[in-house]
């Protein structure tokens, strides 16, 4: 029956082929558009990340000032990278970061995982509320209150110290919940449930229950919280002194040393990126390696309550 149908509309069959043909055509230029958009992106992303590592590894000339965007003799070295950590306060800049992230991850971790465990696990009356209030401020930019925040560790005496970093970059974890609430809200309450039947405590649950299978988040958590010190420069900026290179972190660092004698910027620019170059190896690293962890946490934790 269907044989006898398509004999007798010969035209009918042409133009399906024909429309499916077209079809298959737009398909094709669609993604020929949508491939050579994506290069071209990828290109221009990946630009400044070029320029970035091969002006760390340029030999600069015997005047110090790179006046030339591509030289006309191509030298590489690690000359710049040595004089970074021989003529500048390089090494002290890393480990104040390294000692202020560290110290901040720490607490970012255990206030952020704490607060969103209660608001995932408990029931009280305000929750609800506190929720909402908390993440309608967990929107606001936190240079938004440096003036106040500055002037809160000024009557505290805590300016010019890296415990009022600590504490600037640690204060407002808890605001970050949702993410990690999103994942415990996961977990089958039946394993606390029968949990608290043995007689385990809340923070028994917590330690020794929950975390254990939230490796993904707490992986997350980690990983946000320990990048955030390396790349600010605003409120470190504001709360140490100037005057007190020691007690410099990366950012603050290397921005003063490009702006240093008489703000001859290209002056140490080389090693500015070569410093750059340090840092974005060390935070390349981590994300390569906690990659896995990282997008589940991400994609586990976005759900609704």
């Amino acid at each position: 029956m269907r044989d006898a149908v398509e004999k007798s509309n010969p035209g009918r069959e042409k133009t399906d082929k024909t429309s499916s043909f077209g079809q298959k055509a737009r398909n094709i230029c669609a993604d020929t558009v949508i491939h050579i958009l994506l290069a071209v992106g990828g290109i221009v992303w990946l630009l400044p990340i070029f320029y970035l590592i091969y002006t760390a590894f340029r030999v600069t000339p015997s005047t110090g000032i790179i006046n030339k965007l591509f030289p006309d003799n191509l030298e590489l070295g690690f000359g710049n990278f040595t004089k970074l950590f021989t003529e500048t306060d390089f090494g002290i800049w890393f480990w104040n970061t390294l000692k202020v992230a560290t110290c901040s991850c720490v607490l970012t971790t255990l206030f952020t995982l704490a607060t969103a465990y209660a608001l995932s696990r408990m029931r009280f009356k305000m929750r609800k509320p506190l929720m909402n209030v908390m993440l309608v401020l967990g929107m606001f930019p936190g240079f938004m209150s440096m003036i106040a925040v500055y002037f809160i560790l000024k009557a505290m005496g805590l300016t010019n110290s890296h415990l009022a970093l600590i504490l600037v970059y640690s204060g407002g974890a808890a605001m970050g919940y949702y993410i990690s609430k999103g994942f415990f809200d996961t977990i089958p309450h039946s394993l606390e449930e029968a949990a608290v039947l043995d007689g385990a405590s809340q923070w028994t649950i917590f330690w020794r229950i929950i975390l254990p299978l939230s490796k993904p988040i707490v992986v997350y958590t980690i990983l946000t919280s320990f990048i955030g010190p390396w790349g600010d420069f605003i409120f470190v900026n504001v709360i140490i002194n100037n005057t007190t290179p020691e007690k410099f972190t990366l950012a603050l660092g290397l921005y003063r040393l490009i702006n240093s004698d008489n703000g001859a910027f290209n002056l140490h620019f080389t090693e500015f990126c070569a410093g750059a170059s340090i840092v974005g190896l060390l935070i390349g690293s981590l994300f390569i390696f906690m990659q896995k962890y990282y997008v589940e946490g991400v994609t586990s934790g976005a759900v609704k309550d």
